[in-house]
């Protein structure tokens, strides 16, 4: 858990100490006063180092997380895509065996049609050997012969008939039998298959189910790991003050208990309120000097990068640092080609806050930003717009070829 009170005390002490040390370190009565507030920003910094620590380790548990669920969603979705596969194959099986139903069905239908005609067949051949008017009896028959053949006749005549109806019949009977219990089967086969239906339905719903739930997760951890890496900005914003505001109070202490130096008063020319004392750098009268510059942009990271911007309306990177300059009475040069020769050249293992770094991106030089210290700096960078970047790996890090100029 990232300690939110050591964080609200560390911005309110960026307040404070801003407050004091930016309009100028002065204000500060004793070495006493400044060796304290010096203490103090050690102890912020530290107290945020182990903040940004703890939002690294929550960060890098939440990315461990959203790759273990993007795992199970890739598994969620195979199984749904093998349970929908199933249950298509399960209805063209269903398909199958009811069109053989109703294959069987009309096999029956025609059976019994055929019985049907040959019980009335059955019945003709017995009204042929009835007589007018009444019906006679099989020995009635047999005994109404006029001879002995014409006996034999009608004997074998009778037995004729009725044995191959009979067997017709039964041989009828036999195969819609056997073709009732096919249907059978398949009705029954039917009914399998419809239960797995349901219960294939059953489990797509639950993946479904699981899958939906998945996904809420993913957003959450997602919205997690956005707060956290906001948060983790905002600590480095602070710790890039503080290490502006540290950088500051060191050198008060250094001028505070350092010799005083003989004095000369320099003569003035009446009418000028400002001089040149670097390479392409004014100073005009009323500045707050390279503090001011240096936080400058803090109101208006976020600004959107605009070509030839110089203003908070929209900023490109040396428009940017001009415009900051500016606000601490510095007159400075708004191109990057003009800005790599402007002040004194300083070596990227002395630069201090305040210093403007370049980066050879398209070209030699090509960017520019204000170094805030800790290895971050302040530039309108055309993917973010105006934020704090780090120069000490990554991207920056890779353009970064130690180019510095110093404007004090």
């Amino acid at each position: 858990m990232l300690k939110k009170v050591i964080f609200t005390l560390t911005t309110a002490t960026v307040v404070g100490l801003s407050s004091t040390l930016f309009t100028g370190v002065a204000h500060a009565e004793t070495i006493e006063d400044l060796e304290s507030q010096q203490s103090q920003i050690q102890e912020d910094r530290d107290a945020i180092k182990a903040d940004l620590s703890d939002a690294e380790s929550e960060i890098a548990d939440v990315l461990i997380e959203l790759e273990e669920l993007n795992k199970e969603i890739e598994r969620v979705d195979k199984a749904l895509k093998e349970n929908e596969n199933k249950m298509d194959e399960t209805q063209d099986k269903i398909s199958e065996q009811e069109a053989e139903v109703e294959k069987l069905e009309e096999e029956i239908a025609e059976l019994e049609e055929a019985i049907e005609k040959r019980y009335e067949i059955l019945k003709e051949r017995a009204i042929s050997l009835q007589q007018s008017g009444g019906e006679i009896t099989y020995l009635e028959v047999i005994f109404g012969a006029q001879d002995f053949g014409d006996f034999i006749n009608r004997v074998q005549a009778v037995n004729k008939i009725t044995d191959s109806d009979t067997s017709l019949i039964e041989q009828q009977e036999a195969d819609k039998k056997e073709v009732e219990t096919k249907q059978d089967e398949v009705v029954s086969k039917i009914d399998d298959l419809k239960e797995m239906e349901v219960e294939i339905k059953g489990m797509l719903a639950t993946i479904e189910e699981q899958k939906s739930e998945n996904e809420v997760k993913k957003d959450d951890l997602k919205e997690k790991e956005d707060n956290l890496v906001a948060m983790k900005n905002e600590l480095e914003v602070e710790d890039s003050k503080l290490a502006t505001l540290e950088k500051d109070v060191e050198r008060s202490l250094s001028t505070a208990t350092s010799p005083a130096p003989n004095t000369t008063v320099a003569s003035a020319s009446v009418g000028t309120d400002s001089k040149s004392d670097n390479n392409n750098v004014t100073r005009t009268s009323g500045s707050g000097g390279v503090s001011t510059a240096i936080n400058a942009g803090f109101n208006h990271l976020g600004t959107p990068y605009v070509w030839g911007g110089k203003s908070p309306s929209g900023f490109d990177c040396s428009g940017f640092v001009s415009w900051a300059f500016a606000q601490g009475g510095i007159s400075i040069p708004s191109s990057t080609s003009a800005l790599a020769s402007t002040g004194s050249k300083v070596s990227a293992s002395n630069m201090q806050p305040g210093d403007i770094v370049f980066f050879d991106t398209y070209k030699t030089n090509g960017h520019v930003g204000i170094y805030l210290g800790g290895g971050q700096f302040i530039g309108a960078q055309n993917s973010t717009g105006l934020a704090v970047a780090d120069m000490t790996s990554g991207y920056w890090a890779d353009k970064f070829s130690g180019h510095v100029r110093s404007v004090r």
